[in-house]
């Protein structure tokens, strides 16, 4: 994929360090480890795999982990050392939408890894294993709606609240009651839209079940081109509107990340910084390291 549009920088401060939130660098080699079971586990709870599917999906994600832990980790703590360059100043929005910017050209990496084996798998979904999906996406949504959608201003904004503080005071330790107020003030300021979102997230479940729907009847060829134009539209809505949206609300979040790292005190940074050198460690350690 060549465009690199960049998810929101408040759920995702915690993937610069891949792990920040776990207890530490143990914790990411063991968490690390249970991807591959982790991600067989998700994908069955949503498509219900069928006997013939369940080893040959075990046997793709075996690989992709494989791939992923040889390939990937290496620049995941590339990412974590230049974020570490970065800790000790000040850093500016745009530096931090760069960061983000970066994360996600790693995440994409492993759609692209992913693809050829996930169009296959995805020509081999049956009706049924198609309905419990959908029965899947109406059940996440309830959930959604009820946590996100119709909650009060006031509650949306203690959970945003709650979130940003755990993570960025899993990188810099505990804020101070000043900057705690600065971090409440800006996502005040930057109040989403669930609804917005909502209507955006049934859109791509839609377009996905359609497109779905289509790979049986096509060549393998068609089906992986389908399949990434679906995903293509995934990560890059088709309205504009949205579109220019979505980027105002990742810029704002840069912007709050950038205000909350200036008021950061030397220990806050250096903390900062030890934490990052950890978790390289932790993920070059795991890169020369055979799987569990």
């Amino acid at each position: 994929m060549k465009r690199t549009r960049a998810p929101r920088l408040g759920g995702i401060i915690v993937a610069l360090a891949l792990a920040l939130a776990l207890a530490g660098c143990s914790a990411v080699k063991l968490g690390y480890d249970s991807l591959q079971q982790l991600a067989y586990w998700w994908l069955d709870g949503y498509v219900d795999l069928g006997g013939e599917q369940q080893p040959v999906v075990r046997a793709e994600l075996a690989r992709l982990h494989a791939w992923h832990r040889r390939q990937e980790l290496p620049r995941w703590a590339d990412l974590l050392a230049r974020a570490e360059q970065l800790a000790p100043g000040d850093v500016r929005p745009g530096q931090a939408c760069a960061m983000v910017a970066e994360a996600r050209v790693r995440l994409e990496a492993v759609a692209d890894a992913a693809e050829p084996a996930a169009a296959a798998f995805a020509r081999t979904l049956a009706g049924r294993q198609l309905r419990f999906l959908e029965r899947k996406f109406a059940e996440r949504d309830a959930k959604f709606r009820q946590e996100f959608v119709e909650p009060p201003p006031a509650q949306r904004l203690d959970r945003r609240y709650a979130q940003w503080l755990e993570r960025l005071e899993s990188l810099y330790g505990r804020l101070d009651e000043a900057q705690r107020a600065l971090l409440r003030q800006g996502l005040a300021r930057s109040e989403g839209d669930p609804q917005r979102v909502f209507t955006e997230r049934q859109r791509r479940q839609q377009d996905l079940l359609q497109t779905l729907r289509r790979l049986p009847h096509v060549p393998p060829e068609q089906a992986r081109a389908q399949l990434r134009a679906w995903l293509e539209r995934a990560l890059y809505p088709p309205d504009p509107a949205y579109r220019a949206w979505q980027q105002g609300r990742l810029e704002e979040d840069c912007r709050l990340f950038a205000a909350i790292h200036a008021s950061t005190t030397q220990a806050q940074r250096e903390e900062a910084v030890r934490q990052l050198r950890g978790y390289q460690r932790a993920l070059r350690e795991l890169a020369a390291s055979p799987p569990l």
